[in-house]
């Protein structure tokens, strides 16, 4: 949930939705349900502790009041959760958490013995950590991260309206609620996903519509709910489907390996490739040679993320783990193998291995 969910546009927190919001964890709970919550709101509380009004922009002010209010955040939800015979844990992260494999399973572990033991965790960014280059940018993205790391059976996102509209219904008395959305690329044209955002929150209507996307992808459902009424969540959590915007789950068929480097791994340079090695990558899922490559751009290492794009249209094709350096890739694009191997004896033939690429 986002900072619009647990705190007024003052910074003081929402007791009552957030009461409302435990005492749904907590019902879930005693039905057997694992619950894990994503939760902005350090900064907002550390903002308001320290009588400072409105969001700084200097990412120091940022981290300090993340510091400040990220264990006040907590111990509101600990004793909300605990009242109710529920134990909590914090759990923070940051992008570099997810972003590196090990780090990654790591988290996964402590995550599944958690909720191994009965535990909700309580998660939210290490913004006093987090750097304004390595973030998430706000907790949707972060959410679906989670429900993905989980392998969660569905990821409900929270704002202060009831769903995905086709218009914004602040200034259009005609918009609609969409109930169901399946067709990602067709919803910019039908519905409103502006990026509205509160006035001490980072994200909006669009930053919920990707995650249900980055969660959908992963065969996990999604619903965009609207937190501020205390019967919505548990109406969309017992099944009905005329509470809220509606993502089903998609088959893509792509592994958690693949689904991790498509939303988790940061990308550090960009290779550009020609139409034969674009149809051979979408079509054929052969690996990507250095014959194809017509561009490099950036300053990657070998095992670095890339983004993979078509020299006829700039158009992203994908993204995959480098085996080469940039430096490297540069000496031998538009190369083939054998003459690869005669500049660099060592290299690995393939400029990105078919097991290490995702289309985009």
């Amino acid at each position: 949930m986002g900072s619009g969910i647990t705190a007024a546009d003052d910074g003081t927190l929402r007791v009552e939705v957030l009461e409302a919001i435990c005492e749904e964890v907590a019902a879930r709970r005693r039905a057997g349900d694992d619950v894990v919550v994503v939760s902005s709101g350090a900064i907002i509380r550390g903002l308001d502790t320290m009588g400072i009004a409105g969001r700084p922009s200097a990412i120091e002010d940022l981290q300090a009041a993340s510091a400040i209010g990220q264990g006040r955040l907590f111990r509101f939800y600990d004793e909300l959760l605990a009242a109710r015979d529920v134990t909590a844990a914090q759990v923070l992260l940051t992008f570099f958490d997810l972003s590196h494999r090990t780090h990654y399973l790591n988290a996964r572990q402590a995550l599944r013995r958690l909720l191994d033991w009965g535990v909700v965790p309580i998660i939210n960014e290490n913004d006093t950590t987090a750097t304004d280059e390595i973030t998430f940018g706000d907790n949707d993205f972060l959410a679906a991260q989670v429900a993905i790391l989980v392998e969660a059976d569905r990821l409900v996102l929270l704002t202060g309206v009831d769903g995905v509209y086709t218009a914004d219904p602040r200034t259009n008395p005609g918009a609609e609620i969409v109930r169901e959305i399946t067709d990602f690329e067709a919803l910019s044209q039908r519905a409103a996903i502006g990026e509205s955002t509160s006035a001490l929150g980072s994200g909006g209507m669009q930053s919920k519509v990707v995650a249900a996307e980055m969660s959908t992808a992963a065969g996990i459902p999604a619903a965009i709910v609207n937190g501020l009424r205390p019967d919505a969540l548990p109406r969309v959590l017992s099944g009905a489907t005329d509470e809220g915007t509606h993502f089903p789950a998609r088959d893509l068929g792509i592994s958690s390996f693949k689904l991790w480097l498509r939303y988790a791994k940061p990308a550090h340079g960009t290779v550009t490739v020609d139409a034969g090695a674009a149809r051979a990558l979408r079509d054929a899922g052969t690996s990507l040679l250095p014959v194809g490559v017509t561009s490099v751009s950036g300053n990657f290492s070998a095992g670095d993320a890339v983004t993979i794009h078509t020299a006829a249209d700039n158009r992203l094709l994908g993204k995959g783990i480098a085996n080469l350096s940039a430096a490297e890739l540069r000496r031998v694009l538009g190369l083939q193998s054998a003459q690869v191997r005669d500049v660099l004896p060592h290299a690995a033939e393939e400029a990105i291995h078919r097991d290490y690429f995702v289309l985009a």
